[in-house]
């Protein structure tokens, strides 16, 4: 297949990106390089996908229609995946505007390509951010998710909506991918894993907020590939679909910085914090759908993804 995938320069993109050309597909990469995180992580994300021939990338804004536009009518795409956004709750608390162009005007720049080039499957990146400040665990796809509690679950409910406006009017499959804090290798800078590492690495106090009882539901990146790339080939989803891909284990926040601490054999400081605004205190995928349309099991455990992480980390870093 010949696939499309927006994001490609960012940690899932990059991962899902990867095994699709291992995999002997073409691929066509988008991404806008923003500074909101290392540019030269960006960078080293697209470097190693530049080595395979079968990909091809371009450095382009999804908020230029002209520019999407262009790609699309170059390019006969079998499937498009839409992963780039503009990431993180508590950034949009402080930066709105990057958010409605990115997550709002962006994603429907991505529709109107869909609708206009007669593309047959979009999947796009949603988040269990969408399920707010529901207390029924774990969370399931029919639950209602009409409390938001942040800028950035707000946009991802909103591309649902805008998903399903699309699929009932013009008849192309829509399916939303709801992901549960993803971690690993090439992760991003500003996510809890990297983050205490690199705290734990210089000696600094590490922020736990809600006093350590926040609940994740940690799913490693070769888990979410694997869901991701069975949901492509998957030709039972409905036109219109959402799902969940997460690791189906929410773990506490303390184990997250003791299996760090465990990895780099440092012992961590902590700085005890209130919930910051725009946070939910647990999160818990309910993964029936996936398990039973495709197949979808998760293998790794958070005491096998962390020191995965660590090691590639270290070496990232050139740390001994």
């Amino acid at each position: 297949m010949r696939i499309l995938v927006t994001g490609s320069a960012g940690f899932i993109g990059m991962h899902l990106a990867g095994q699709l050309l291992e995999e002997g597909h073409e691929v066509v990469g988008i991404d806008n390089f923003n500074d909101y995180y290392s540019v030269q992580l960006k960078e080293a994300r697209h470097n190693r996908l530049t080595q395979y021939s079968n990909y091809k990338g371009f450095r382009c804004d999804i908020s230029d229609s002209e520019q999407l536009n262009r790609i699309f009518s170059e390019n006969a795409f079998d499937v498009v995946c839409h992963l780039a956004a503009q990431a993180g709750v508590r950034y949009s608390l402080a930066n709105p505007a990057v958010y409605i162009t990115s997550n709002l005007e962006g994603f429907a720049n991505i529709l109107e390509c869909c609708r206009n080039f007669k593309i047959q499957k979009l999947l796009y990146a949603s988040s269990s951010s969408v399920y707010g400040g529901n207390e029924k665990l774990p969370f399931s796809e029919d639950d209602m998710v009409d409390n938001p509690v942040s800028l950035y679950a707000a946009t991802k409910k909103s591309n649902e909506l805008m998903a399903h406006a699309y699929t009932h009017l013009f008849g192309f499959q829509t399916v939303g991918l709801r992901f549960f804090t993803v971690y690993g290798p090439w992760g991003r800078p500003d996510m809890a894993t990297w983050l205490f590492t690199e705290a734990m690495l210089a000696g600094k106090p590490i922020k736990v907020f809600n006093n350590g009882n926040m609940m994740r539901d940690f799913t490693y990146i070769d888990d979410i590939i694997k869901g991701v790339i069975s949901c492509i080939k998957a030709d039972n989803l409905d036109l219109y679909e959402i799902i969940n891909i997460g690791n189906n284990n929410p773990e506490k926040l303390t184990l997250l910085i003791s299996l760090i601490s465990e990895s780099l054999g440092i012992e961590p400081r902590l700085n005890m914090l209130p919930m910051q605004p725009g946070d939910v205190p647990s999160t818990y995928a309910d993964i029936a759908r996936i398990k039973d349309k495709v197949g979808f099991e998760p293998s790794t455990p958070l005491d096998e993804g962390i020191p995965h992480f660590v090691a590639w980390y270290k070496q990232y870093h050139g740390i001994n």
